[in-house]
């Protein structure tokens, strides 16, 4: 019986979900999800209250969240013009794009394109490639955030193609600056950042994870959720995974709930974003099948 209705739970908001995810709603703010770096169709899970949940915030979970702050922190610090070069050489391509079909040049994606290629180049000759394109890749998505807060068709596409370019050349000409910045503050960060992610693994909602890093959106689950969708085309669903049993007061149950791609991911340039509502609403439904869970683990009916 409660297998069946925990079911019919989920499907019933699964069916909302896909209803809600065809109306229309607000242009999303990345901001809400502490300017970490996720890529362009990137696919994005909220992890339930669990000890799986906490295990996942790791060091290296958590770089990504780490870069991002800093280099938001850091760029009152590095504030060198971007070369002439550069901006010409990136803004010949996407002007080129804007030629092609002006309607779907996105400045956020182009910009984090452009800056990853930028940062591979200048990593290359690192002693540590790892840490220097985790720095870089922090610096792209806090540049390009701050730099594409245009908005169309207030702007056109020459416009945005130039704000991208912006966004992405600042970071190449302050790449050594950032480096030296981020790392003097890295190691509090990352202990600050790791104990931010295992609290959000107790709260009701969970923690978002994005290709494996931490998403730090403090008490913006769904203004992340939603941003990452309609800015950047990410997938994100919510899952609920485990045993039969409960471990430290965290149950984790077999299975997976989720938002099929086409109701939870809206078309970077469509008018038809998904809504707030639905993947709360699914993360309601998770939070119940846990909770339920955790009563029947622990001698509860």
């Amino acid at each position: 019986m409660q297998t069946s209705f925990f079911r019919s739970v989920q499907v019933a908001v699964l069916a909302t979900a896909c209803v809600i995810s065809l109306q229309s709603a607000a242009r999303a703010d990345l901001g809400a999800c502490g300017e970490v770096d996720v890529r362009a169709n990137a696919e994005c899970t909220v992890i339930p209250p669990s000890a799986q949940c906490e295990t996942m915030c790791t060091p290296i979970s958590v770089r990504a969240a780490c870069s991002a702050k800093l280099a938001a922190s850091c760029e009152a610090e590095c504030t060198k013009l971007p070369s002439i070069d550069c901006n010409a050489t990136c803004q010949a391509g996407c002007m080129g794009d804007c030629t092609l079909d002006p309607g779907k040049f996105n400045c956020r994606i182009d910009c984090q394109a452009d800056c990853d290629g930028r940062c591979s180049a200048g990593c290359a000759k690192s002693g540590d490639k790892t840490k220097c394109m985790a720095s870089c890749s922090g610096a792209c998505s806090a540049s390009c955030d701050n730099q594409c807060d245009v908005r169309l068709p207030s702007a056109d596409c020459n416009a945005v193609c130039k704000a991208s370019c912006e966004g992405s050349c600042r970071v190449e000409t302050n790449l050594d600056c950032q480096i030296d910045c981020q790392a003097r503050g890295y190691v509090k960060c990352e202990a600050d950042v790791t104990g931010g992610c295992k609290t959000r693994c107790r709260t009701q909602q969970g923690a978002l994870f994005c290709e494996g890093d931490f998403v730090d959106t403090g008490d913006k689950l769904q203004e992340c959720v939603d941003a990452l969708k309609s800015v950047l085309n990410a997938r994100v669903t919510a899952s609920s995974s485990g045993s039969s049993g409960c471990e430290g007061g965290a149950c984790m149950a077999k299975g997976e709930a989720s938002v099929s791609s086409d109701c939870a991911v809206a078309a970077v340039g469509s008018k038809r974003n998904t809504h707030a509502g639905a993947v709360g609403l699914l993360l309601a439904a998770v939070g119940l099948v846990w909770r339920a869970r955790k009563r029947k683990g622990t001698g509860g009916q």
